[in-house]
């Protein structure tokens, strides 16, 4: 059992707790039974499982799949297991996996998600999770928005960061015109714009532009968007989180779908 943080693996878990170590190893971790659970599920390659003495026996099912997609378990004190984890009150267990992002490939057809500068990892994870539960095909991040693999990031997706087709765009304006070259209709947010977002005939393959959470969407993306709508807000309402307002926009896609 691990008992010493200077132990050489202890200390390079504890690193990727900065995004450019993240970066530098090409890992990212994983924290949580939940997290562990999906990612076995869909057969993700885990680097290596820690988990301590009293989660491995409350959970011998899972640690005996982790052990059979890792390369390497480890069993960790508990003091360890604080160590390296990201959370205040981690639950036993933290796994250390390859940086991929998705095994799936971005589709540009269905419903798919774009999203420009987003930095708020609670933000992100949410749109993952709810893309997910209102069956979009994927999501596309621009290069500088927060990292796909924060911690906040997957624990804020509830599992579906493993579930959902995801990738970074070096370059979002070609991803959207090549997107518009399959067919996809462009959608954009704008509080100026005429058409309200339930007044967008979504059955059509739609790709859906999500701004920054405090500049919004840039100008050039937003010139591109085949339809500008607006979410209509009460008076003295500025602006509605960029969560919600993917929510609302994937839902009423969702319902035209299934009901008209």
């Amino acid at each position: 059992m691990l008992t010493s943080l200077q132990n050489p693996l202890v200390k390079q878990i504890r690193k990727l707790h900065a995004a450019k170590e993240r970066h530098r190893q090409e890992l990212f971790l994983l924290e949580g039974t939940h997290l562990l659970a999906e990612a076995c599920a869909v057969n993700y390659p885990l680097v290596v499982v820690c988990c301590t003495p009293e989660w491995q026996t409350a959970h011998p099912l899972l640690w005996a799949e982790a052990c059979s997609h890792s390369d390497r378990t480890e069993i960790v004190s508990k003091e360890v297991l604080t160590a390296i984890a990201t959370t205040i009150q981690p639950d036993g267990v933290v796994a250390m996996a390859k940086r991929c992002h998705s095994q799936i490939p971005v589709p540009m057809t269905g419903l798919v998600l774009a999203l420009e500068t987003i930095q708020d990892p609670g933000n992100l994870g949410t749109m993952i999770r709810t893309a997910a539960a209102a069956g979009a095909s994927g999501l596309w991040m621009s290069g500088d928005s927060v990292d796909l693999d924060n911690p906040k990031v997957l624990r804020a997706s509830a599992g579906q960061w493993f579930r959902l087709a995801m990738a970074v765009s070096e370059d979002l304006t070609a991803t959207v015109q090549a997107s518009q070259a399959q067919g996809m209709q462009v959608v954009a947010t704008l509080p100026t714009a005429t058409l309200t977002y339930w007044e967008v005939d979504w059955r059509k393959p739609s790709l859906i532009l999500l701004g920054n959470e405090g500049a919004g969407l840039s100008p050039d993306l937003a010139a591109m968007a085949d339809q500008q709508v607006k979410i209509p807000l009460s008076p003295g309402v500025e602006s509605l989180n960029v969560a919600i307002a993917a929510a609302l926009m994937l839902y009423e896609a969702r319902r035209q779908i299934i009901y008209q």
